[in-house]
Parts: structure tokens; C-alpha cells; sequence
């Protein structure tokens, strides 16, 4: 099981401090201090913030431990809402710098109490509505992706074999059952072959969310639903997991593959653990018979350069959520570059990677919408 070190998540326990009482702190200046002068409207101002801050990170500590509550929807709802509504106070404040540079005299006191209280409502205005927006795109149903792709191994018999794939579900304290009920719709519509779930599903131990995950027995498909570990799920167990969702009939690939078809046409559905659990890509490809159609379950799409080598011929993943959101999306696209979301190529190998269904953190999407991913395999 992947446990972060202490160290690490000590350093993580601070910056998260830091980041969180520095978000408030900021807009407390500027949203109350920077447009009264009220003594007592700014300590009980002050106040305020400050016991909301001491709530979420005492509330996110005991995100994956504590059964779901009013507290730990709410908490990821704020978050969202401060973190635009700081986005949007900075981006004023830069236009106001840069207007002021051409001035030639500074405003006066009056003025610039105007022009901060100006700045304030149009930054709560703005961040909220940009919150608002993200969450409402969060919250709703994905939509599906259809993937049309030619593998040069795949058998004419199974020319047309869909695959469903769903990814980042993120199951727990704020998505719940009625939410993965909506998902499992939209993957029946779809019409599957074979349903894959790519990782990270649940945030939560199954004494608390199990109710909810088990909506995954409705799937529907010809070849059943299979499922690889995410770095959320080894966060929250394996061990207590993957007996669940066996018990529910969900094969759990973990570093080993199975064939997909009968006995006149079939390929390969490899499997393996996630990239910072108990990945083993060498385990999970011995003994097939590389003259077959592959398709490879791994939750990150951290080691694909070394999955083209191998030649398998198509990869699907999640991890990146697309960035999930505004300026996530930026940071996504510097870090994993084209496969940060959606299909890429290295050799003769493929890559698809989900921007995913659910989200993790602050509940918004902006610029990455979620979807259910239905791939078409066509032979060549």
C-alpha cells in the first residue's frame, strides 16, 4: 500500500496551512480592510476569516476519514469560491496599477476608497460568478467523448468493440450516490462491450461511501467492467476496496492481463497498479503473445514512452483531469504536455487520456469539461 512519507506530508500539512490562511488573510485586506475603517466591523471581519480557515483545514484533514457531512461539501464549495474571487481581486488590482502608472498625480484618499470598494464588489462579483459557473459545470452530468481508433492488431471479428471508459470518478464526501447514478446512465447509453475504469474512485473508506459506489453494479456491458487503482484509491485502502468491488463483480486488473472476446476473435486487456503504488508493467505483459491487440489500463500516463517500447497498442489513463479547471488547465498542458487530455501518439502506440468525470478539491471545472470517454476500436 502507498503511504505518504512523513516528511512529505508534513511539508504538503504546511504549504496547505500556508496556502490557505494566506488566501484568507488577502481577502480580508481586500474586501474589508482596504474599504472601512470600522474597528469593530474589521475584528469581527477578522474573526470571521479566521475561524473559516481554521474549518477547512481541519475539515480537509479529515477529508477521506470522517463520513460525509454538511461540513465536507460545503468546505471544497468555499475554497472554490475564494480562490476565484482572489484571482479576480488580483487581475483589478493589476489593471488598477497599471492606470495609476499613467496618472499624473496619485488619486486622492476619497478616490481611492471609490475605487476599492469598486474593486472589491467587482471582484466578488466576478470570482463568484466564475465559481458558480465552474461548479455548475462540475456538478453536471459528462458528457460522452466518442474515440474512433484503428488498431493494426485487432481482429476484422471485432471491428467496431466499444469501450467505455470511465476515470476520476472521485466518489466520497462531496460526489455521492446520486451523482455516480447520473454517470452510470450516461456509460449504459453509451452501449458498451466492456466498461474500464481507469482510477481514482473513491475518496472514503467503504464504511462510508460504499452506499454510493455501489451504483457501479448497474454498468452494463457485454464483457463486464474492469477496474485499475488510482493514487486517491491506495489513498483510501486498497485492501478494503478492491475485495468490495470484486464482491460486486468488477475484475480488478493488478499488474496481469485477461482476453477480451471469444474464442474465434479476441485482444488483451492489461492491467496495472497505479504509477506510485505497486506499478509493474513487466508483470502485467508476461506471457502474451505480443502478435495480439493490447489495450493497457494505467491510471497515470507517467511511463507511456516505456508502454510504446513495449509495443502495446493503445494506453488509456486519466490522472491529469485536463487540469480540471482555470489555471489549472495551464499547468497541465506545461507539465504533461500533449497528454495532459486526449490522444496522442509515440511510435506505433496510443494514448488516450481522460479528462475524467468527477473532480478533486475545489468543485469547479473550467476550460476541462468531464466526460465519459467511448472508444471505438476499428481494425485496420
Amino acid at each position: 500500500m502507498m503511504h505518504m512519507p512523513l516528511p512529505v506530508r508534513v511539508v504538503f500539512g504546511f504549504l496547505f496551512v500556508g496556502l490557505a490562511a494566506g488566501l484568507h488573510w488577502y481577502l480580508y485586506l481586500r474586501l474589508i480592510k482596504d474599504v472601512t475603517d470600522r474597528r469593530a466591523v474589521r475584528l469581527g471581519a477578522m474573526s470571521t476569516f479566521g475561524a473559516v480557515a481554521a474549518t477547512s483545514i481541519f475539515g480537509f484533514a479529515r477529508f477521506r476519514t470522517a463520513e460525509p457531512s454538511t461540513l465536507t461539501m460545503l468546505l471544497p464549495m468555499w475554497f472554490a469560491f475564494v480562490i476565484y474571487v482572489v484571482i479576480a481581486l488580483i487581475t483589478v488590482d493589476v489593471v488598477r496599477w497599471v492606470v495609476n502608472r499613467r496618472q499624473a498625480a496619485p488619486p486622492s484618499p476619497e478616490r481611492r476608497l471609490f475605487l476599492s470598494r469598486a474593486a472589491a464588489l467587482t471582484g466578488v462579483v466576478a470570482g463568484g460568478g466564475l465559481a458558480s459557473f465552474g461548479a455548475w459545470r462540475a456538478f453536471s452530468p459528462a458528457r460522452i467523448t466518442e474515440v474512433p481508433l484503428k488498431l493494426a492488431k485487432l481482429p476484422k471479428a471485432l471491428d467496431g468493440m466499444t469501450l467505455v471508459q470511465l476515470s476520476d470518478v472521485h466518489i466520497g464526501p462531496v460526489l455521492q450516490r446520486r451523482f455516480l447514478d447520473e454517470l452510470v446512465d450516461r456509460a449504459n447509453q453509451a452501449k458498451p462491450d466492456v466498461v474500464v475504469i481507469t482510477g481514482d474512485l473513491v475518496d472514503g473508506k467503504p464504511e462510508f461511501i460504499g452506499k454510493s459506489v455501489e451504483a457501479l453494479t448497474r454498468l452494463k456491458s457485454r464483457y463486464g467492467t474492469y477496474f485499475v487503482t488510482g493514487n486517491h484509491d491506495y489513498y483510501s485502502g486498497p485492501q478494503l476496496w478492491l475485495p468490495v468491488l470484486e464482491g460486486w463483480g468488477i475484475t480488478v486488473l493488478r499488474n496481469r492481463h485477461v482476453a477480451i472476446g471469444d474464442a474465434g476473435a479476441s485482444f488483451d486487456l492489461v492491467g496495472v497498479d497505479d504509477w506510485g503504488g505497486d506499478y509493474d508493467l513487466q508483470a502485467a505483459i508476461a506471457g502474451r503473445d505480443p502478435s495480439r491487440a493490447s489495450v493497457l489500463l494505467a491510471h497515470q500516463p507517467a511511463n507511456f514512452d516505456t508502454v510504446a517500447t513495449a509495443g502495446l497498442d493503445l494506453q488509456l489513463s486519466g490522472h491529469t483531469h485536463g487540469g480540471q479547471t482555470f489555471p489549472g488547465t495551464i499547468g497541465a498542458s506545461v507539465i504533461w504536455g500533449d497528454r495532459s487530455a486526449g490522444l496522442s501518439k509515440t511510435k506505433d502506440s496510443h494514448l488516450f487520456v481522460s479528462r475524467g468525470c468527477g473532480f478533486v478539491g475545489p468543485p469547479t471545472r473550467l476550460g476541462s469539461p468531464p466526460e465519459v470517454v467511448k472508444l471505438v476500436l476499428q481494425s485496420a
